[in-house]
């Protein structure tokens, strides 16, 4: 079968767990770039990516790439291979645009030209042209041009993968679920010993824990890829992956997840979160406030936390006091543990009063964080 060169998305930081992930799907030619990892492998590992990938945004298929500085000249580049290969008049499509430092300033006029050029092409040779839905085409499209170089891809995942179906209700600022499972990756954690989050929030943490362990991959019921209206989707093969990776998703977990706040509001979004994935039967939310966690019931495991840190949820000066208690109860409290702190806030960070034995340079967005580790001597 043929191999193609496909670059998956994801956020800042992320790019060495991705790449990883990419390896463990046999995908090859794995290299790590910024802000996505670029592989080459077959039909196959480009359906298990959309399928398994839980730290990527997007898994994109470049068809072109080349200089320019004029929407004129991005017409002629798209202008520039036969659309045929691609589409018919009877699909539908769509173009997502981004720019940044190049002569070409304006994403939504850039995205029209792309358009423009691809359907002139149809009428010209066929008197008939694919119709645009911003909403659900049958082929999305991504452009990027950074420093006058545009890339135009085939986007094979269609609504972002980080979107699971399990969060439809969210507390404030909640953590992307694709950031999560990365900060879960790059723990080191797979599910053999226990796992808490004392900061909870809406549980999601837990949940991709918990899918984690369980083998359960992030793609199992979600009902449409991009890659579905691609003229060589393959519905068998892509049946039989699903399927195959349905009869290996485990029943019970190896070892107690589970998730406390201390606001009642959370518990109950993260209780019906988790049900919706599919795994409140396994899970535990309580309400619990940090200075009452309890961990004596428990051997050794992870403390796993995002607390917030004065950038959207709350003054820094008032959340000096939760961050001292998070390292007062890990002293005190989690002999045999190891705590990981996600925050983008340095100062905040020193008032756990421990010295991290990691620290991991991540982004939330564009805000700068650290993920860091500490561990009890």
């Amino acid at each position: 079968m043929t191999r193609d060169r496909y670059f998956a998305t994801c956020g800042r930081g992320i790019e060495p767990i991705l790449a990883d992930e990419l390896r463990q799907l046999g995908a090859s030619d794995v290299t790590p770039g910024r802000g996505g990892v670029l592989f080459s492998g077959d039909q196959t590992t480009l359906y298990r990516a959309n399928l398994w990938l839980r730290t990527a945004v997007r898994v994109l298929r470049p068809l072109l790439e080349g200089p320019v500085r004029s929407p004129d000249e991005l017409y002629d580049l798209v202008q520039s291979i036969d659309w045929t290969e691609w589409l018919t008049p009877r699909h539908t499509l769509a173009v997502d645009c981004n720019v940044r430092d190049s002569a070409i300033t304006h994403s939504q006029y850039a995205a029209r030209r792309v358009k423009d050029a691809i359907c002139d092409q149809f009428v010209a040779r066929c008197g008939a042209r694919p119709s645009v839905d911003p909403e659900e085409p049958m082929l999305g499209f991504n452009l990027h041009i950074y420093r006058n170089h545009a890339t135009l891809s085939l986007d094979s995942s269609g609504m972002s993968l980080h979107k699971r179906g399990y969060r439809p209700i969210q507390t404030r600022a909640p953590l992307n679920e694709a950031l999560a499972a990365a900060i879960i990756l790059r723990t080191g954690w797979r599910g053999e010993t226990a796992f808490v989050d004392p900061l909870c929030g809406s549980g999601t943490f837990p949940i991709e824990a918990a899918w984690l362990a369980l083998r359960r991959p992030p793609g199992l019921t979600r009902k449409r890829f991009g890659f579905m209206g691609w003229m060589d989707y393959d519905v068998e093969q892509w049946t039989e992956l699903r399927d195959e990776a349905r009869r290996g998703v485990g029943r019970t977990l190896s070892a107690p997840i589970s998730g406390s706040d201390v606001r009642g509001d959370a518990i109950a979004f993260a209780i019906n979160n988790a049900k919706a994935a599919g795994i409140g039967h396994l899970l535990r939310f309580h309400k619990c406030d940090l200075r009452d966690l309890q961990l004596s019931h428990l051997s050794s495991g992870v403390l796993v936390c995002n607390p917030p840190y004065g950038e959207r949820i709350g003054d820094e000066k008032s959340l000096v006091g939760l961050y001292r208690l998070l390292g007062e109860v890990f002293r005190q409290r989690a002999q045999g543990w190891t705590l990981w702190v996600f925050t983008g806030n340095a100062r905040l960070a020193r008032e756990i009063r421990l010295e991290p034995a990691e620290e991991v340079p991540l982004f939330n967005g564009k805000i700068p964080c650290r993920l860091l580790k500490f561990e009890q001597v």
